[in-house]
């Protein structure tokens, strides 16, 4: 017998990836430079040269063997090391390799982090709005996410709600900094208070308190906005870093855990993520990935561009009348509907072929999230499909 519960999955299917698949077909019938696609979070600015280059260097000097056997379960060390250092020397901490475990990005950093601090029957926390694909990461592991409603004045953190949801079954805390999909960077001041929150709350229930950090999105920051790294606040911090974003490497799926030195158990950490993928199947990303992200861990591609698309949308949005809280960084901005239904909102945008996600499935009601990681010319295009659609339908 099939198991039910993956099977009841098939009917709450992505609604960014169905919006992705009407934008192709919409594509197809009118041709996909003409469809305003915000659905789909995917980069859009070219790898660094140096990046492609590391990786024809690596095919044609070293050995196949190396370049394609599996490494070592918790990732190659040499490489590990160099992660090490390099977060060291950005952020001031003391990493050595043996606290970076190699993950096939974000997604499988997560994966391993909850698993490493929580048992089936616990409570994982985390703030809206929040990346939707958070629900089957946490609550298929047996644990339960729980969702603390939005401080819509900025997109920062309802604390009064979180203290109150903060109870003794609550084994993590998941941030999102900088956000999807608000696109707000969480300040200092904010990553202050939630780890004097936990710290408290800790010491009373008797038990540690984790913070898994979702950090993708860390290089993408606009001018004048300070991005903490949260790890530098609260000791037991296990940082989930992807390159999806930082190298436009998606489809290569390399990312990592980092474990603070200075959280319980610390030493530990690593080695039980390794006998954590026994049970999923993960074991270890590809090795080439490794090597060559290794060589490259300080560059970025042109972020900048992302920089231009926001501050083009956001002009005219709030001109248009949209209620928005200027985005921070990613590649994400996210206003307010013209009205309360943001699915009914989301359908009429469709008949002017501009595609956005209804703010629901982020545990928001009444915003849209667009991903104006496109190309800037088609940004300056969709600007008149926003004016027409404002002026017809509003």
């Amino acid at each position: 017998m099939i198991v039910q519960k993956y099977k009841d999955m098939l009917q709450g299917k992505s609604v960014i990836r169905q919006l992705s698949e009407f934008a192709t077909k919409r594509g197809s019938e009118i041709g996909y430079e003409n469809v305003f696609d915000y659905s789909l979070g995917n980069p859009s600015v070219p790898t660094p040269r140096q990046f492609t280059d590391t990786m024809i260097r690596l095919l044609r000097e070293k050995d196949p063997m190396e370049l394609h056997g599996y490494s070592q379960s918790l990732g190659i060390p040499a490489v590990r090391e160099k992660v090490a250092a390099s977060l060291n020397k950005r952020f001031g901490m003391s990493y050595t390799g043996g606290h970076i475990f190699m993950t096939t990005g974000a997604a499988g950093a997560i994966a391993h982090a909850v698993r490493c601090v929580s048992e089936p029957g616990d409570e994982i926390l985390t703030f809206a709005p929040y990346f939707p694909e958070y629900g089957p990461y946490i609550n298929l592991t047996g644990a339960t996410l729980k969702v603390v409603p939005a401080d819509t004045e900025g997109f920062q953190i309802n604390f009064e709600v979180f203290e109150e949801m903060l109870t003794r079954k609550v084994a993590a805390v998941l941030i999102n900094t900088p956000n999807n999909p608000s696109g707000i960077v969480y300040s200092s001041e904010t990553l202050q208070r939630l780890a004097g929150i936990m710290t408290k709350k800790a010491e009373e229930y008797g038990h540690d308190i984790f913070l898994i950090s979702d950090e993708p999105y860390r290089e993408i920051v606009f001018a004048g906005v300070e991005s903490p790294y949260p790890s530098k606040f609260y000791d037991n911090t296990l940082s989930c870093y992807s390159f999806s974003k930082s190298l436009s490497l998606p489809g290569e799926r390399i990312g990592y855990v980092a474990v603070n030195p200075a959280c319980t158990d610390a030493e530990f950490i690593t080695a039980m993520c390794s006998q954590i993928s026994r049970g999923t199947g993960h074991n270890c990303p590809p090795s080439i990935i490794q090597l060559a992200v290794a060589q490259v861990l300080d560059l970025t591609a042109d972020l900048s561009v992302y920089e231009r698309n926001m501050n083009m949308l956001y002009e005219e949005l709030t001109k248009l009348g949209f209620s928005c809280v200027k985005p921070g960084g990613t590649f994400y901005i996210f206003p307010k509907a013209l009205e309360e239904d943001a699915v009914a909102f989301c359908e009429k945008a469709k008949k002017y072929d501009l595609v956005v996600v209804p703010s629901n499935t982020f545990g928001v009601n009444g915003y849209v999230r667009l991903a104006y990681c496109i190309d800037t010319e088609k940004v300056e295009r969709s600007l008149e499909a926003f004016r027409k659609f404002v002026k017809n339908e509003y």
